[in-house]
């Protein structure tokens, strides 16, 4: 089979070196003679793993010691259901900054459970971040709900909103572990495994300790952080392989340098591919403003408002090549590469490559 370049948005691309891994331990794990996955979640086996992979989220991050790490099955959509049923119980209302269709989703979610204020003023397009001296903030607010990354529209914070106290959390599934944050800005940070740090089933939540011992009294058990840190996570049988795999990949980042490392590849490949958008005189043309435009997630259209029939000709000569999973997310069209962690400067080429013939066959 010839090479394949993976650059889906989720489930993304996962490290070569993590796959060699998963082949040696698969049926094996920790010299046991059995899989992790029919070891028992209450083995001292998985017990070691569960903590080996909490402290190496810990020194990846930088954590505070006031803050919990937690694993919860559900993935990010879980979480946007767990965030109030958490943490609104303070005042009965949330603010909601809404810059894509994730957060959009995540504040739909949240008004089961309380009000919601909608910071941002309603939009059907997410090209931008209005500047915060615009935003209508509520000051009794219970927190202020955030994602860091929008992974369809691709519209990416360059900075850590001020929330003049009210605890800030944040939604990171698609850019986690792709840079350094200040964890001690915000109240929770919480992201589905599957975009950059592992394979889905699994959310990993940081919680400031402050926060726990509020959840509504319907909150269910499995989404209850405070019940969940008790258990160290494995209040019931987790997701272990996932847990598993995100621990693996993570391990992965800090041997490639940590944080510091992935963030410079990070914008390595990410203006590899901008760059040439911007060079191509609206051939390519890539919606969203400059200073917001998502490092992980590069939407871009032939054309504005976009050529649909030079677009699937494009998509089927990519995937001709082993260039895979570019098609646009349904609710935005066009073409849309992630550029995760695992994904390559070498793979990135390539599609640059591609994208350059393109441009020169069709351009004139």
């Amino acid at each position: 089979m010839s090479k394949v370049y993976n650059f889906g948005a989720g489930p993304g691309k996962l490290p070569e070196e993590v796959y060699d891994i998963l082949r040696e331990e698969l049926t094996n794990f920790d010299n046991s003679g059995i899989s992790l996955l029919e070891t028992s979640h209450r083995s001292s086996s998985y017990m070691k793993l569960n903590l080996e992979i909490q402290d190496v989220v810990r020194r990846l991050l930088d954590i505070p010691p006031n803050y919990k790490i937690l694993f919860l099955a559900g993935g990010g959509v879980g979480e946007f259901a767990a965030v109030p049923l958490n943490l609104i119980s303070r005042t009965g209302t949330a603010d909601y900054v809404v810059t894509g269709a994730w957060s959009a989703k995540a504040a739909k979610e949240a008004k089961k459970y309380g009000k919601v204020n909608m910071v941002l003023p309603p939009t059907d397009k997410y090209i931008d971040i209005p500047d915060q001296s615009t935003w209508n903030l509520d000051p009794n607010a219970s927190y202020v709900h955030l994602c860091t990354n929008e992974t369809i529209h691709g519209v990416e914070f360059d900075f850590i909103p001020d929330t003049k106290g009210v605890p800030l959390v944040a939604d990171m599934s698609s850019n986690f572990m792709s840079k350094k944050v200040d964890v001690s800005k915000f109240g929770v940070i919480y992201g589905g495994a599957q975009k950059n740090i592992g394979t889905s089933g699994v959310a990993l939540v940081i919680v400031r300790e402050d926060l726990l011992n509020s959840a509504l009294p319907i909150t269910p058990s499995l989404l209850d952080w405070t019940q969940t840190c008790k258990a160290e996570s494995i209040l019931n049988t987790p997701p272990m392989f996932a847990i598993y795999i995100m621990g693996r990949v993570l391990q992965w980042i800090e041997r490639k340098g940590g944080l510091d490392a992935m963030a410079d590849l990070a914008n390595k490949k990410a203006s590899l591919l901008y760059d040439l958008i911007d060079a191509s005189n609206g051939f390519y043309y890539a919606p969203v403003a400059k200073n917001v435009r998502s490092k992980m997630n590069i939407p871009f259209r032939i054309g504005n408002p976009g050529n649909e029939t030079l677009e699937k000709e494009f998509l089927k000569g990519a995937e001709a090549l082993g260039l895979i999973q570019l098609k646009g997310h349904r609710d935005v069209g066009g073409i849309r590469a992630s550029t995760y962690n695992a994904v390559t400067i070498q793979e990135v080429q390539a599609l640059a490559s591609y994208m350059k013939d393109f441009y020169n066959k069709h351009a004139n």
